[in-house]
């Protein structure tokens, strides 16, 4: 393993523990050598930002050094060009190496140690590594939930959760961070009220770094009906789907398919079970944070108000039934094949939006 391979977090006591991380993180950074050029540079250059804030400890509402970072990301990307042709390593897993990828050997072994690891492909086929404290583990609907508090390693890319084999995983600190983020992102444009009201409500304003804990802790939930969602949807769609996902890319096609495929979870099960609950606070942010494909996609649902149900009701509904159907017909054009499968999902998707 190469011994540029490294970083500078502090780590808990644990026998063996150090090692682990290392290992992890050096698989990591190998993900990243072979994939960070993936992104375009402007959401390269703000992932990079918010990995050398965590990787240093910063809190999200200090000011990073500028020089700093600059010479950091050099040093950074001088490491991945020496890892480019690496292999992904197995991991010394207390004095058993398991290969990178095989989660349910690694994980029960941490776990009665108090460590969660996750070992996948996300978009456009990156592979995704992390080592976390779990913090809960429950069981929703025939699958197993863990929420992860701190991380102690991660690549570039840190998605809130995901769904795989049969298990939810919530990354509490990266869905912190994707918060802030949206909160950051509403201080500069202003441009949904909604945002503004319900962090009003959170007493933002006086207390960010608590508003911002509370908010987290709420929207778990949200987020695990979401990827419980996923799993309703994935069973509609079946195994082709992440095929065709993978056939694609990191590609136009792969964002308008990947958004069809949220809406049709959010309005299986998330959206109904947030109406049911009449839980305002999460219906408010999850419309103002509508945005992108699925922004694009699904005007009606960004134009509902979050204390309408009944008409919010109406419009889920109605977009269960739409984004089955949508779904299907991506698929459908994916099994045609061709050159230009993906310009042609993206062009279909987009002439289904849901007005």
């Amino acid at each position: 393993m190469d011994n540029r391979c490294s970083d500078r977090r502090d780590v808990p006591g644990e026998p063996g523990f150090e090692v682990l991380r290392h290992a992890v993180q050096c698989n990591c950074h190998i993900s990243d050598a072979r994939h960070a050029a993936d992104f375009s540079l402007c959401i390269y250059l703000l992932k990079m930002r918010e990995f050398y804030r965590w990787e240093q400890g910063i809190g999200l509402t200090e000011t990073l050094p500028r020089e700093a970072v600059g010479a950091w990301l050099s040093e950074r990307e001088s490491l991945w060009d020496d890892l480019l042709e690496a292999a992904y390593a197995p991991l010394p897993v207390f004095r058993q190496r398991i290969d990178p990828f095989d989660d349910a050997a690694i994980n029960a072994r941490l776990r009665p140690h108090g460590l969660i690891y996750g070992g996948g492909l996300g978009a456009g086929g990156k592979p995704l590594f992390f080592l976390g404290t779990l913090q809960r583990a429950e069981r929703r609907d025939g699958l197993d939930v863990v929420v992860v508090a701190d991380e102690h390693a991660r690549d570039l890319a840190a998605p809130p959760a995901m769904l795989r084999d049969g298990q939810i995983t919530v990354r509490r600190e990266s869905l912190r961070r994707v918060l802030w983020e949206r909160i950051e992102a509403w201080q500069w444009r202003k441009r949904d009220p909604r945002l503004g009201a319900l962090l009003d409500d959170y007493g933002f304003d006086d207390d960010p770094d608590g508003a911002l804990e509370r908010i987290t802790e709420h929207e778990i939930e949200t987020v695990i009906l979401h990827e419980l969602g996923e799993a309703r949807a994935g069973a509609r769609l079946g195994p082709d789907w992440e095929r065709m996902l993978g056939d694609l890319g990191r590609s136009r096609g792969e964002a308008y398919a990947r958004a069809v495929r949220d809406h049709l979870a959010d309005c299986l099960t998330t959206l109904p079970e947030l109406i049911g609950r009449d839980d305002r606070p999460a219906l408010q942010l999850y419309l103002a944070g509508l945005d992108g494909p699925r922004r694009t996609l699904f005007p009606a649902l960004a134009a509902c108000d979050a204390g309408d149900a009944k008409r919010l009701g109406q419009v889920v509904a109605i977009g269960a039934q739409h984004w089955s159907a949508v779904a299907g017909a991506l698929l459908a054009l994916w099994r045609e094949g061709g050159e230009n499968r993906g310009a042609a999902i993206a062009a279909r998707a987009e002439a289904a939006a849901l007005h």
